[in-house]
């Protein structure tokens, strides 16, 4: 195999896990691809990865994620909005879940009315 069929297939195993915020809740994904988008200010990630293996117990988060995204190609995440992104090797649980009290949006207010 040469070196670029074999840099090409690496490439392609290449899994991400994304974390980011939207309304208040934290989702967690799987893509294969993220880059920075050609609009300015935003991630672009595509090729989304959902679990295919058929379970007994229907994980009901992932169902949401799977019907949210339905359809999309690829979305953009405005910046401030992702928390984390991460090269993985093997594919974990994609979520939904509260915002944690850790996590302050950005922009957060700067000033806040006196008391």
């Amino acid at each position: 195999m040469s070196e670029q069929g074999s840099k090409q297939s690496s490439e392609q195993r290449l899994l991400y896990r994304i974390q980011f915020v939207v309304n208040g809740e934290q989702y967690q994904l799987f893509v294969r691809e993220v880059v920075q988008g050609s609009l300015w200010g935003f991630i672009e990630i595509a090729d989304f990865v959902w679990n295919t293996q058929s379970e007994l117990l229907v994980d009901t988060a992932e169902e949401r994620l799977k019907s949210e995204f339905a359809g999309v190609n690829r979305t953009y995440l405005p910046m401030h909005n992702v928390l984390r992104i991460d090269a993985v090797e093997q594919r974990g649980r994609a979520s939904i879940k509260p915002l944690s009290d850790k996590v302050t949006p950005f922009p957060a207010p700067i000033y806040t009315k006196g008391k």
